[in-house]
């Protein structure tokens, strides 16, 4: 935290009248402030650079670490400016071990998943590990939670009072979020929080999919400034177009950049200063495989961006639409030392990462010691509910032999779900899933201990011969979601989840063929991003013996609460049209 004592340090430091802790000497500045390259120098004191000059020899004495850059390239840390840490299984401390070697120094994000658990004030704890860890987190306090409408059960509900009270805070950088739902429906605590944001002069981070013509208007009006959700480059451009700063999302998960980046190559270049990276959602896999955002930088090359251009989108721009430019974006006097060392702009391989002024890796090998906190117990016990049976599964209807036509979830891509109506048999007073119409049965548990709720839907474009698969992970409200084909086999892994306190599983005929422990919060996991890369391909390659052919089961099953995917959802709730923002009864007509 900066007093005035380590602020008079600063001054000094940048008067040359304190030596520099660090210095990186013979690289090649990208400046991303001016979209230049020159040779220049850099000088460090405490975390921040004081000095970028030809010449820093009066900066450095025989203490000052030297760090030789001769022949390389000098970038700024790198931000994704959007992404649901929660998502990746991984803990803080293990996130950071994932992606700083790639060169991402700051993140931002909202921690919705953690508080969906543990609450605001929980975050405590998570702050303390974001501090010991050479990651940044520029944390913006979500909207409202839960995301769902109609609302579906967590443990915390944020409303207006957090915002009066955090919107105070120093470590509150904005509105996390913010769904178009909610200012179409003009929900009260929204307002009022939106209100709040304009009068701390906090931005407002938003999330409109296929927002175009009045409905982006509409939505405008609420003051967002960016936004990360736009399914192709028409609706990106109009976005840009109408003042928004456009986030290009993409990750091994969430596969935007292609298409979006059209809006640059093909449409107004110019719009590109104001656009900027995020991965949104990222698995261990994806890291190992492609890297992170500097894998943004290489595609966005790859489809025509010039390489400073490209740079900025991962950079400055992304600072200044968050207006954390202050702290990062740059390698300038006054920033933090988030600097890395790159063999040249057009291949952008990081080599040498400078995280908070610490040497985290140096010519691609580790320096840092990552350090895994004690967990307490209210980050640990979070999975509360009695445990089930077979039958508890199984969609009962006061029809004792017949049909069902049933309107079933739809799946065609991991953001898009659409209504298929479905003929069933119905046997004993029960719907019978099928596989040969691809029908299988889906459940979420409110899984808080709070009001016990289940609810029951269909699911298609699974493809499920057999057994089931679970998970505690899933946005936005963290609730226990199970689908299968087999009664028995959707209780056992259901339990188990319930008694390991939390996890992702895939069972069969009785049998666990892979089980994930997400023991933090029931979300996330301190296993090294290796071990879980490898848990993650495991789980992958159960789902898909149960005949699944998507292309990853587990993360479609997590993503099946999120109401907010067009066009349908289920809930601890129910059954949920998002064009309605209602409930919808899945069972349309019974035929003895």
């Amino acid at each position: 935290m900066l007093t005035k004592e380590l602020l008079s340090e600063y001054i000094d430091a940048g008067a040359a009248k304190r030596k520099a802790d660090m210095a990186i000497l013979g690289g090649t500045l990208i400046n991303v402030n001016t979209s230049e390259y020159y040779q220049a120098d850099v000088a460090i004191y405490k975390g921040k650079i004081v000095a970028v000059e030809s010449d820093i020899s009066d900066y450095i004495d025989e203490h000052t670490q030297k760090i030789d850059a001769t022949g390389k390239y000098l970038a700024p840390g790198l931000i994704d400016c959007h992404i649901h840490v929660e998502c990746s299984k991984m803990s803080m401390t293990r996130f950071a071990q994932a992606v700083v070697p790639h060169g991402t120094t700051s993140i931002v994000s909202g921690l919705d998943e953690y508080i969906s658990v543990i609450g605001v004030d929980g975050l405590k704890a998570i702050f303390e590990e974001v501090d010991a860890s050479p990651l940044k987190v520029f944390w913006a306090l979500p909207y409202k939670t839960p995301y769902t409408i109609p609302v579906s059960t967590i443990a915390y509900n944020v409303t207006a009072k957090d915002h009066a009270k955090y919107h105070q805070d120093p470590r509150c950088y904005g509105i996390w979020e913010l769904v178009r739902e909610a200012v179409q429906t003009k929900d009260p605590d929204t307002m009022e929080a939106l209100v709040l944001a304009q009068k701390y002069h906090r931005p407002i981070f938003g999330c409109s999919p296929l927002a175009t013509g009045k409905a982006l208007n509409e939505y405008l009006m609420s003051g967002v400034r960016v936004d990360h959700e736009s399914y192709d480059h028409e609706e990106f451009l109009e976005k840009a177009r109408k003042g928004i700063h456009t986030i290009i999302r993409e990750s091994a998960v969430t596969k935007f950049l292609k298409e979006n980046v059209r809006a640059i190559t093909e449409g107004a270049p110019g719009m590109a200063r104001h656009t900027s990276f995020c991965s949104d959602d990222v698995n261990a896999r994806g890291i190992l495989k492609e890297g992170h955002i500097d894998h943004m930088i290489h595609l966005a090359i790859a489809a025509g961006v010039e390489p400073m251009t490209a740079i900025q989108m991962a950079t400055i721009n992304a600072a200044e639409a968050y207006q954390i430019d202050d702290h990062v974006g740059s390698i300038a006097p006054g920033k933090d030392a988030d600097i890395l060392l790159v063999d040249q702009p057009g291949t952008f391989q990081v080599e040498t990462v400078i995280s908070k002024g610490t040497l985290v890796t140096e010519n691609g090998e580790n320096k840092f010691h990552y350090v895994i906190p004690e967990r307490t117990d209210d980050l640990l016990h979070t999975v509360q509910h009695t445990p089930l049976t077979a039958d508890d599964f199984a969609y009962h209807v006061d029809l004792d032999e017949g049909r069902a036509v049933v309107e079933t979830i739809n799946s065609i891509g991991p953001f898009m779900r659409k209504r298929r109506d479905v003929e069933l048999e119905v046997r004993g007073g029960i719907v019978c899933p099928s596989a040969e119409k691809d029908v299988a049965l889906v459940s979420v548990i409110e899984r808080y201990g709070l009001n016990g709720n289940m609810s029951k839907g269909f699911i298609s474009g699974w493809s499920f011969q057999k057994g089931a698969i679970a998970t505690t992970a899933a946005p936005d409200d963290n609730n226990l979601v199970v689908a299968g084909a087999n009664y028995e086999d959707m209780a056992l892994a259901a339990n188990t989840l319930i008694e390991q306190g939390g996890g992702q599983i895939v069972v069969i005929d009785g049998k666990i063929v892979s089980f994930l422990p997400l023991p933090i919060a029931g979300i996330a996991s301190d296993l090294s991003p290796e071990e879980l890369a490898a848990k993650e391909n495991e789980l992958d390659n159960a789902a898909k013996a149960i005949g699944s052919r998507l292309p990853d089961p587990i993360f479609y099953l997590s993503f099946l609460p999120i109401t907010a995917i067009p066009d349908l959802a289920i809930t601890d709730g129910g059954n949920v049209d998002y064009t309605k923002l209602s409930y919808f009864d899945p069972i349309l007509e019974l035929k003895k």
